[in-house]
């Protein structure tokens, strides 16, 4: 097996196959499958995964492999096979699923270096090549003539380990230590040795006699109240010596999170648990709904079934949303189960995901909590995958590979004969369906853990407002409600919805929007820059004194943006002090946990922010939830607006009443007839459900029919449209008669970055062949993809259909 099958680092389809290449000697016994390898493509070198061994290849010339990047696999053969089924589901290449599996510090250019991990001697040759240091560059070993073998062994012993030194800055992070260079006594003599004026390294020689361990540089300044150049001479008269460590960054300090331990659950917490654990003992794969009102204790369960795993030896994926994977969740998480937990999300800096990636890689925790792209860990024994909030649609990637991670979960925890746990108060349509009948395994939670009812929810007609001559943005009910919490010490959550909704800047007398010039989309207005900006290409303006179309100067400002709603506030109670959170206050890193710990210590009476309040947080003094504009995602051309509008409401109303004070939310909207809004407000899933899947069978909508989006786009518009009518006519030809192919139409977005977009929707029943017909007509447009920047997308369960 001397020639080694290669997925190779080039983006094209006509490149989406392995390469053969020459394994030299050199590597013939460390090579595995899941290993980078450098390999010459053309006139170039370029990085590859190496995915499988051959004898003999149909090819006369080979060319040899020219380096090899790990000396273990970065991908376990479980990963590669996933890799293999995500490229086939979701019509991607297979070198673009494998590097979403990798943290992408292993996507840059780097140089190694190898580290020595133990006060142990190495085989004789290595410690040579040591000669005294803790870390070498990987060049040395390379000029060596130590086999690449030997070197495996000590690394799987774990007394060497391999570091990449990233160019793109992304290194391990090392800190500077100091130890005495002699024994105590030899110090001593020294000591008497040093001249009377010469204080502070007298002192510091003395600290290294009363105490021998090595000690953190910037500590040791600290406690001595000294400088460098004293280390620097004690240095060099060889009393002390000072040398690198390196330390994972932990984006975490374990040590402060309290120790937590599993609580009394409920009869109904039990019922839903002891499924799970018979699953997990008898190894048997199953999809388990736990379909728990906000509140009821879904986390307490997920914590106690992973207890169970981790007494099995086994490990545990836990995903979160990006949004609630705020530092309550990590605690809850770390406290239970401590520095067994890595965390993986995209608030860390990429050298802390790279340490958590290593953490898991090199099995030294157990379990993973993280944000959609958590699901590649790379564990080799997993025992549970859990989805919390499955619900969201920040679970389905919206580049490629387009992947769903409950789908990506399902298929590991098949491969692992091990259970999934998807949690939510509001399970997407799909998800109950399957769950009513019998394909996934039913649990409910009826009621909150601490026994207290559903925050009452009061709707509020905005119309019957305006014609009462009220003209700001809170009802007089929700002004009335505020002011009352205020005078009880409680405290306030307004949501402001405004998915698809943003200020805007237009003319009063002709009805002129600015627009981007390049998209064919409004200009959203930031108040803070006074600019106009354009949230799909970055384009920017000053906001016009004159209308550009008929200069009148009467330039309005419409939309609500939450620093709008902040400022009304300021004017209608302005004893308040309310603290915002929106995508503005929450960029910098630790401002979300910040701003939570604020509000949390009661520094403000209210919260006020977008979506990414309604989930999650969980704050004993809130007893009012107002929404401000609960309709606006109702008028979105996407079949599931009603859904997420039900869902966002659900959610947002179990923010109130969650411990000890009784909770009350008021909903604002100008269409409260509408059924999403009425059944949110009595918590009333099964008859949405009901409703909605009437609508969604009606119209031809999942999980009656599966959905495929097309889409087009290239600078010139007629070439898109041909290009579409084209796509359109090849695919009538090879599908069923029962599949309906709608378009091709101008994308929502018809133009975005100077791109004109087209789009066609397939829905159908049962194609088992759809994705091969997809793939060969792209197939035959690959040549003017290629040449003439033409592009063409596929999303097999599309959830963005802007």
């Amino acid at each position: 097996m001397n020639i080694a099958k290669v997925i190779v680092d080039v983006p094209a389809s006509s490149i989406n196959q392995t390469f053969d290449y020459y394994i030299p000697d050199k590597f013939i016994d460390i090579l595995e499958p899941g290993m980078r390898v450098i390999v010459p493509f053309g006139p170039r070198k370029i990085m590859g995964f190496v995915v499988g061994f051959v004898s003999e290849s149909t090819f006369d010339k080979l060319k040899e492999i020219v380096d090899v990047l790990d000396i273990t696999p970065v991908l376990t053969k479980e990963l590669l096979e996933l890799g293999k089924w995500v490229a086939n589901e979701t019509l991607s290449l297979s070198i673009i699923a494998l590097q979403a599996m990798l943290p992408q510090v292993l996507k840059s250019t780097y140089k190694k270096e190898l580290v020595k991990k133990t006060d142990l001697d190495l085989p004789v040759e290595l410690e040579y090549l040591f000669a005294g240091r803790d870390i070498v560059p990987f060049e040395a070993f390379e000029q060596s003539n130590i086999s690449y073998n030997k070197l495996q062994k000590v690394i799987q012993a774990g007394d060497v380990t391999i570091d990449y030194l990233v160019k793109s800055k992304i290194t391990k992070k090392q800190i500077t230590m100091v130890k005495p260079a002699k024994d105590s006594h030899l110090l001593e003599e020294a000591l008497v040795d040093l001249s009377k004026a010469a204080k502070k390294q007298k002192q510091l020689v003395d600290f290294f006699i009363q105490k021998e361990e090595p000690i953190e540089q910037k500590r040791l300044l600290t406690i001595l109240q000294t400088t460098t150049s004293t280390l620097k001479t004690l240095e060099e008269k060889g009393l002390i010596e000072t040398y690198k460590q390196e330390v994972f960054r932990n984006p975490y300090n374990d040590d402060r999170f309290e120790r937590t331990y599993p609580l009394e659950l409920t009869d109904e917490q039990r019922g839903a648990l002891n499924p799970i654990k018979e699953s997990i003992e008898k190894e048997k794969h199953e999809v388990f709904l736990l379909h728990g009102v906000t509140g009821s204790g879904k986390t307490e369960v997920y914590l106690q079934a992973i207890q169970e795993v981790i007494n099995k030896g086994k490990e545990a994926i836990v995903l979160v949303p990006e949004i609630s994977l705020t530092p309550m969740m990590v605690r809850r998480f770390k406290g239970r189960f401590g520095s067994n937990v890595a965390v993986m999300h995209s608030a860390l800096s990429a050298g802390e995901k790279y340490d958590e990636w290593r953490r898991i890689h090199q099995k030294e925790v157990k379990v993973v909590v993280g944000a959609r792209s958590a699901v590649f860990a790379p564990f080799e024994n997993l025992g549970i995958i859990i989805i919390d909030e499955e619900h969201e649609t920040t679970y389905k990637q919206e580049d490629q590979p387009k992947y769903h991670a409950r789908d990506v979960a399902i298929h590991r925890a098949e491969n692992y004969n091990c259970p999934v746990i998807l949690g939510s108060a509001t399970p997407t349509l799909e998800s109950y369906a399957r769950a009513t009948k019998n394909v996934y395994t039913l649990a409910t939670l009826s009621k909150r853990t601490n026994d207290m009812p559903m925050p009452h929810v009061e709707i509020v007609d905005m119309r019957n407002e305006l014609h009462v001559g009220n003209r700001t943005m809170f009802s007089r009910k929700l002004v009335e409600g505020m002011k009352e919490r205020l005078k009880k010490n409680e405290q306030i959550v307004l949501l402001l919805n405004r998915r698809g909704y943003s200020t805007f800047v237009m003319c009063r007398d002709c009805g002129h929007v600015n627009e981007c010039p390049h998209c064919d989309i409004a200009l959203t207005y930031h108040k803070n820059s006074n600019r106009l900006k354009c949230h799909y290409c970055s384009y920017e303006e000053n906001v016009p004194v004159n209308c550009p179309e008929c200069s009148s100067d009467l330039i309005r400002y419409f939309g609500t943006g939450t620093q709008k709603v902040e400022e009304a506030l300021t004017e209608i109670i302005p004893e308040a002090t309310v603290i915002r959170m929106d995508v503005d206050t929450t960029r910098k890193k630790g401002s979300h946990e910040k701003i939570l710990k604020q509000f949390a210590e009661k520094k403000a009476d209210i919260l006020l922010g977008t979506q990414m309040i309604a989930k999650g947080l969980d704050f004993g003094n809130v007893t009012l939830v107002g929404v401000l504009t609960a309709d606006s995602m109702l008028h979105l051309p996407d079949f599931r607006s009603s859904e997420k509008t039900f869902q966002l409401l659900t959610q947002v109303s179990g923010r109130a009443g969650r411990h000890k004070l009784t909770g009350e939310v008021i909903v604002q909207t100008y269409t409260p007839e509408h059924y999403s809004i009425q059944l949110a407000s009595v918590y009333n899933f099964s008859d949405f459900y009901k409703t909605e899947m009437a609508m969604r069978r009606k119209f031809r909508y999942p999980p009656y029919y599966f959905l495929a989006l097309i889409t087009i786009s290239h600078e010139n518009k007629v070439k898109v449209i041909q290009t579409s009518q084209k796509i359109v006519g090849l695919l009538m030809n090879k599908i069923s008669q029962t599949t309906v192919v709608l378009g091709p139409t101008p994308s929502p977005i018809p133009r975005i970055k100077d791109r004109y977009r087209y789009q066609c929707m397939i829905k159908y029943r049962n194609e088992p062949q759809l994705r091969m017909y997809l793939n060969k007509i792209k197939e035959q447009f690959a040549d003017e993809m290629r040449k003439e920047n033409l592009l063409i997308s596929i999303d097999m369960q599309p959830y963005h259909l802007m």
